[in-house]
């Protein structure tokens, strides 16, 4: 699979203080197996779909334990120059530029609403193996900020995006493409979420059916967060993993309606 173009979603992982949990419940929910994990790296396990990487697992490091959550990281040519223009446009570098032996080089990142981010120059670790119609496969990913005045212009300030917005009152929602291709969407917080819950980006994995793989999570210890709900682009619904982790199933065969329009800003 070719090297990804900067900004587009190439892997995900998330730290959890029960890994053994956490492998049991995506295996349950989503269909992964995993590999061995890698003690110089810190017991990181990826986890597979038909042999394909699509994500991975890690306990936290001493001192960083806390809430479990899901870090999506962005394709990029030069993870430096990256950093430089995520400070240059208000985001915050939480850890610079680090060389992750012939993998590549990572940083996390903060953009100026809150969310937190990860940025990948990919070595002989390119990303997701699977493509993202696959069962069990990264689909799609939402930055979901209370301040989107700051995190629109940010986005496309550090990655090569255009902006397309959602002509719908009811809901402030926008796109991100790299060329003509959708990438990313970035959802306005309104009161519905509690004050205590801050920005994030939330990952959609794949499955095949949404309201079992809802059925099985919930039976599993996961919070149902929205959902299950038929769209255009797919029937969908939110979670909070046994250990808080935010993300999302979709069924991308079982849409809904009519595509919305858009306008370019």
């Amino acid at each position: 699979m070719p090297v990804r173009t900067e900004g587009t979603p190439c892997w995900a992982d998330a730290m959890f203080s029960d890994v053994e949990g956490a492998k049991s419940f995506y295996g349950d929910v989503l269909g992964w197996t995993f590999g061995e994990s890698s003690s110089e790296y810190g017991n990181y396990t990826q986890a597979h779909v038909d042999g394909k990487a699509v994500a991975a697992v890690v306990p936290p490091m001493p001192g960083q334990e806390g809430q479990s959550q899901w870090c999506l990281y962005f394709a990029s040519p030069d993870a430096a120059a990256t950093a430089d223009r995520i400070r240059a446009h208000g985001g915050e570098v939480l850890m610079e530029p680090m060389r992750v032996g012939d993998f590549g080089t990572m940083c996390l990142a903060r953009e100026p609403g809150g969310a937190v981010f990860g940025v990948w120059q990919a070595g002989v670790h390119e990303g997701f193996e699977a493509a993202p119609g696959e069962p069990g496969a990264y689909c799609w990913a939402e930055v979901f900020t209370r301040d989107p005045e700051r995190t629109d212009p940010f986005l496309t300030a550090v990655f090569p995006y255009t902006a397309k917005q959602i002509d719908d009152a009811a809901v402030d929602f926008r796109l991100f493409d790299v060329g003509q291709d959708p990438v990313l969407g970035r959802m306005r917080m309104t009161d519905e979420f509690p004050p205590e819950v801050p920005s994030y980006v939330n990952v959609y994995f794949t499955v095949t059916d949404c309201d079992a793989a809802v059925a099985r999570a919930t039976e599993r210890g996961a919070v149902l967060r929205f959902g299950p709900m038929s769209s255009p682009f797919g029937r969908f619904a939110a979670l909070s993993d046994p250990q808080g982790a935010n993300f999302s199933v979709i069924d991308v065969t079982t849409t809904e309606g009519e595509m919305p329009a858009t306008t370019d800003v």
